[in-house]
């Protein structure tokens, strides 16, 4: 009883998400700049043939070891998808997302995590720091030995990235990048840790760049730059917990993710958001419950909203406490920890996990042109405790709020850095069928071609049919909807900028899983 009740407990642990630390004031800010010196030899400690490494069995919960996959986009125009890059996610234990980054000549494979709540790549944590378990999949993630490549050059600069818990410090290195499949990035700027404390892979940021947050291009500049994509903007598709994969694509988006049109949000300004930082902040307009009744509850959240930021790599939905206990007693859990003791800063609410099987949705309005509706089934996380026990996607948070991973799987979002606007709509899946965006001025007029669901009928999960909508002018679908094949990329969690150092907590998760399984 006790081990199924410390296994909870870490699962809980293992989902929250807290917000990249200030450099200086009480905001949530940019990462702290500190002189740190270049160390090396990180190369030697681990295995560089990635081609033979695989995860670790005790960090794939479902065992099976499908993460190199890269969809190949197949056209009869020549040239039209060298501009939108398409990279598959493969989704673990519904936590975590990883791309394959190739880096230097010739190119080093390694896997970063995918975030759009941060802005800057680096690689190369520590993994002799962490517990057996950490240490396993962070030496199966790659290192880049910039030894080892000819186009490498050490820059003279650092930075110290500091998270709520957690540190990376970084020396910068200019070389190759490319993702399987794109063009190669020349020079492009990012991190190699010298030290890092409780991170256990490194990190690709999606957020803005240049001139917002950092003071040199990042990913999305560089493939906006040197022409690999057409826009800075790009689509993400979790996918739900039970197709256990998900969509990135750069530069473009896949109408068979969704139906009808897009809702365009517009991100709230720097100057106005909460932590005065430049992130994908949106105002939500209500919250309500439709319990497997089928009759929605009062809305919880006023006329005038509540502003929250979209950040895929944050596992669990964070709230402020009066709403999550409002929310939480509509499921039947009791209140939530209101201690004090910074430890305990964070709560969970316990329901039956017989909820996870009902028909009820967590209806999120973001005015009245789009509510996205998340079923039980996403927003019930289930334990590997033996019996398992079950709680709920979000956590009372006062600070601030932010929609992860429990409502992003719900939703397909495009993330619009040039206009600062993000589209979404209701998540549906009828297949595959991408085209670049050439000006993101269209992005309003491009259609989904998936059916609308009808009324009751049960969101995300198994494919729908495609409808016949037709794509917007200005823009050029692929041939053929469902041929995309190849060899690829691992996907895993969209991680690490705003959210709760992903390392402890899969210390704790994993040490735990281990004992039980032992």
């Amino acid at each position: 009883m006790a081990l199924s009740f410390l296994l909870f407990l870490c699962l809980a642990v293992f989902a929250l998400a807290w917000p990249q630390l200030p450099a200086d004031d009480g905001t949530f800010g940019l990462s702290m700049t500190l002189p740190v010196p270049v160390t090396g030899g990180q190369g030697d400690q681990r295995d560089g043939d990635a081609s033979r490494r695989q995860l670790p069995v005790d960090d794939d919960d479902d065992d099976t070891g499908a993460f190199y996959t890269l969809p190949i986009i197949h056209s009869t125009k020549r040239g039209v998808f060298s501009r939108q890059i398409e990279v598959e996610l493969a989704n673990r234990s519904d936590v975590a997302y990883y791309a394959q980054l190739n880096i230097g000549t010739p190119p080093q494979p390694v896997y970063a995590q995918l975030d759009t709540g941060s802005f800057e790549l680096w690689v190369n944590p520590d993994c002799t720091v962490l517990r057996p378990a950490d240490e396993r999949f962070c030496q199966a993630v790659g290192v880049y030995d910039p030894g080892r490549s000819s186009s490498s050059s050490l820059l003279s600069s650092t930075a110290s990235l500091r998270y709520g818990i957690g540190t990376a410090n970084i020396s910068y290195v200019r070389d190759d990048v490319s993702f399987a499949g794109s063009p190669v990035l020349s020079h492009v700027r990012f991190g190699m840790a010298t030290a890092t404390t409780d991170q256990f892979a490194g990190i690709l940021g999606l957020g803005h760049g240049q001139n917002y947050t950092v003071t040199y291009p990042n990913m999305m500049d560089e493939l906006v730059a040197q022409g690999a994509i057409r826009t800075k903007a790009y689509s993400l598709a979790l996918g739900s917990k039970t197709e256990q994969q998900g969509l990135l694509v750069l530069g473009g988006i896949d109408t068979a993710k969704y139906s009808g049109h897009l809702a365009a949000l517009p991100v709230i300004p720097a100057e106005q958001a909460p932590d005065r930082v430049a992130r994908f902040w949106v105002n939500l307009r209500s919250l309500a419950l439709t319990p497997p009744s089928g009759v929605t509850r009062a809305p919880y959240v006023a006329a005038a909203g509540l502003p929250v930021f979209l950040d895929s790599g944050a596992t669990m939905t964070l709230l402020p406490r009066a709403l999550a206990d409002a929310v939480a007693a509509d499921f039947g859990a009791p209140p939530s920890n209101s201690s004090d003791d910074p430890e305990a800063s964070h709560s969970f609410y316990e329901v039956d996990c017989s909820m996870a099987d009902a028909p009820g949705t967590l209806d999120f309005s973001f005015g009245s042109s789009l509510t996205i509706r998340v079923p039980y089934a996403e927003m019930v996380r289930r334990t590997r405790a033996d019996p398992p026990r079950c709680v709920l996607g979000f956590v009372p948070d006062d600070d601030f709020a932010l929609l992860g991973d429990t409502f992003l799987r719900s939703a397909y979002a495009v993330f619009d850095l040039e206009s600062d606007v993000v589209y979404m709509a209701q998540y549906r899946n009828c297949g595959k069928r991408q085209m670049a965006v050439r000006r993101v001025q269209d992005i309003h007029a491009i259609v989904g071609l998936c059916e609308a669901p009808a009324t009751g009928a049960a969101l995300g999960g198994k494919p729908a049919q495609p409808s016949q909508a037709v794509a917007a002018p200005d823009t050029t679908p692929t041939e053929d909807a469902t041929s995309v094949t190849g060899p690829g990329v691992v996907g895993v969690s969209a991680a690490a900028g705003l959210s709760l150092s992903r390392a402890w907590i899969w210390s704790i998760a994993f040490a735990m899983v281990s004992l039980h399984l032992a």
